[in-house]
């Protein structure tokens, strides 16, 4: 059994496509009239979140993480573990926890056990941010505390003899560990100390912990073997926010720790999945931009070593999840279509793919909007399947059933009523590909009047705009705009080709994708072509200072942890792995393609407004990027506003930053684009 799991909505979420958080529906309690944005934020607590799912291997239960928040702020939001019966059982869900009626605590990172009678998690119960395991009855009663370790500790999981668990674990890391988060401000000799991430097993009864691999290695992911002697680990030596780029395929042995590479890929790759007969792993391989957004084809990997085969060349969509079946002929695999979401069987032998289910359905007599399946699940017979499911009408909550008859098992937000009156999903032709975008109407639509219109363009770009409940800029809508969110070319739903038609063309095609967009939204929808604003955040934060100095199309732009220099970015980022397969060789070697696509490099052509918005300690789009880009608006007289918040990572988490991001930018619309 395999499921995906859903970090924390904060460290999680996108903004602008790629982090920016807003929410974009609310409760039916504040009535008909259009609410203010603080009325909207404000209702943020009144919508339950899910943050991840497992269904035990046996298929009869299924367990969710939901995340609690607190009417006081002095008590923050908190996450609790419930499990259910999905047959023969008492159907109503009780909760798992480490320590009953205990303070406000984080409980997460869900594990089953092989019998599927015990679930194994993660809680800080006893010490505030430090995670320990634990392990409780499927039924209930106490649980048991199985480590005592200081540190960062993650994605549990049970060898298939049920023995002991491994995990991720950073020993005396002080930071919770992840790219988007905030990067400590360097001191002392650089590169001096590097925290790796390592695997680790814990015998199931008796608690003891071996750290397995090596000291110099950074895993990212990892699976058994079905004989619980190996494991196979997505893992780079170095430090662990940079490398994942050139990560590669290793198999450890558990009792001597050896570990040997037999797979070092072309590009990037993720989700490695032991098959049964314990002959290969099943990987997905592709060209991504941000560890933890998993996209590609389906590679195999002989356990021994030697050449990986390409299971899937010239799918048209993009795998991000997988799991043998049983028989071991065949993959089930999750994947991103053009507005869609699906889920398909992989023939290994033949390479036949066969659709078990698409996202065009309807639901309570509701035809369902951009449906948003994550932290899928799937049991041992490799049918039954849970899920949360989100739409961009209806609010989350938790699935399960056979695959495609899926049966909701939460009822949580049944009272909430979605803030956006329409969504529609739209193609346009341009330059031989077929372009996906989504368009979401103001709130009290009249289709006599014009509107202005924002265009959202996502992070990544290995990416793909999908369905959000909680953070979106659709929130605008709630303001009297248009909000057009295109998937152009570089990223994520139309397979491999469509992905990497971006490489050493950064600006260019995407942006003529996105341009061509709007003409095809002017013509058929009721915006004022003199009323557009661009946005987006990472990339999309790159996007929109690239599309200003190519363009005096929009009146208004707000961009958010963008990229003013890909010549200096490359000496600044704590990523700079990343930049070679998009650009196809370092900055040193090839410095020119580097300038053609930066937005510096024309910047004496802006006369765009601009705000610009970057967290204090942003490793992936640091800080002086956007100082540079400002710098040169304030020389060459263009409105802007820049602002830093302190101590923030590429990922606003403080609720006050958030609060004043989603502010200002309405504000900062509403002064260029609220009127002719």
């Amino acid at each position: 059994m395999h499921h995906v799991r859903v970090r924390r909505r904060l460290l999680f979420a996108a903004l602008f496509g790629a982090c920016f958080l807003w929410v974009t529906h609310v409760s039916c309690a504040l009535g008909a009239g259009t609410p203010s944005i603080d009325q909207v934020l404000d209702s943020l607590d009144q919508v339950h979140e899910f943050r991840e799912v497992a269904i035990s291997p046996d298929g009869r239960r299924v367990a969710w993480v939901a995340t609690v928040h607190q009417a006081s702020s002095a008590r923050p939001a908190h996450s609790v573990i419930y499990i259910a019966a999905l047959s023969g059982e008492s159907p109503s869900p009780h909760r798992i926890t480490a320590e009953e009626g205990g303070d406000v605590c984080e409980e997460h990172d869900l594990a089953w056990s092989p019998d599927s009678e015990s679930l194994a998690f993660l809680s800080d119960v006893e010490i505030p941010g430090q995670m320990q395991l634990y392990v409780a009855s499927a039924t209930g009663g106490p649980a048991r505390r199985l480590t005592s370790l200081k540190g960062f500790l993650t994605t549990p999981r049970f060898a298939p003899d049920g023995k002991s668990l491994a995990l991720l674990f950073t020993e005396n890391t002080t930071r919770i560990v992840g790219p988007l988060l905030p990067v400590a401000a360097p001191s002392g000799v650089i590169g001096s100390k590097v925290d790796e991430q390592r695997l680790a097993t814990v015998d199931f009864a008796s608690g003891r912990v071996r750290q397995i691999s090596p000291a110099d290695m950074y895993v990212y992911e990892y699976d058994w073997s079905p004989d619980s002697r190996r494991l196979a680990a997505i893992a780079a030596q170095g430090e662990g926010d940079a490398n994942w780029y050139i990560a590669q395929v290793y198999v450890l042995d558990v009792a001597s720790g050896a570990m040997r590479s037999v797979y070092k890929p072309p590009l990037q790759i993720g989700g490695p999945r032991w098959a049964p007969d314990g002959k290969n792993i099943a990987i997905i391989g592709g060209l991504m931009s941000d560890e933890g957004r998993t996209g590609g084809d389906i590679f195999l990997v002989p356990a021994e070593g030697g050449v990986a085969r390409n299971l899937t060349p010239g799918m048209k969509a993009t795998a991000n999840w997988l799991s043998w079946q049983p028989s071991g002929q065949g993959i089930l695999f999750y994947e991103d279509l053009p507005g869609a979401n699906g889920v398909a069987e992989l023939d290994v032998s033949t390479g036949r793919i066969k659709t078990l289910w698409s996202g065009k359905e309807t639901l309570s007599d509701v035809p369902a909007v951009g449906v948003r399946n994550i932290a899928f699940s799937v049991a041992r017979d490799g049918h039954t399947a849970a899920l949360i499911r989100e739409f961009y009408n209806l609010p989350p909550e938790v699935w399960a059933g056979p695959i495609g008859e899926w049966k909701q098992i939460t009822h949580a937000n049944d009272g909430v009523r979605p803030i956006l009156t329409k969504v529609e999903s739209l193609h346009w032709p341009n330059e031989g590909y077929d372009i996906q975008g989504w368009m979401a109407y103001p709130r009290a639509y009249d289709r006599a009047r014009r509107y202005p219109m924002v265009v959202q363009v996502h992070g990544g770009p290995s990416s793909v705009t999908r369905v959000r409940w909680f953070f979106d800029l659709t929130i605008l809508t709630n303001e009297g705009y248009f909000v057009f969110l295109p998937n152009a070319r570089g990223s994520f739903g139309q397979g491999e080709a469509f992905t990497r038609a971006n490489v050493r063309d950064f600006g260019y095609g995407d942006l003529r994708d996105v341009l061509k967009g709007v003409d095809y939204v002017v013509k058929n929808y009721p915006v004022d072509d003199q009323r557009m604003g661009i946005a987006g955040w990472s990339y999309g934060g790159y996007m929109t200072m690239w599309a200003v100095t190519q363009t005096h199309r929009f009146r208004a732009a707000v961009a958010g942890a963008g990229i003013a220099n890909w010549q200096s970015y490359y000496g600044e980022n704590n990523i700079e792995q990343m930049m070679i397969p998009f650009f196809g060789a370092s900055v040193y070697d090839d410095p020119a393609i580097y300038a053609r696509s930066s937005p510096i490099t024309f910047i004496k052509n802006v006369k765009t407004p601009t705000l610009i918005l970057v967290g204090e300690h942003d490793g992936e789009c640091p800080l002086p990027q956007s100082f540079e880009f400002w710098h040169a608006l304030q020389d060459l007289g263009v409105e802007n506003q820049f602002v830093v918040y302190s101590g923030e990572g590429h990922r606003m988490t403080k609720p006050q930053d958030q609060r004043d991001v989603i502010h200002r930018v309405v504000d900062w619309y509403a002064r260029y684009l609220k009127h002719p």
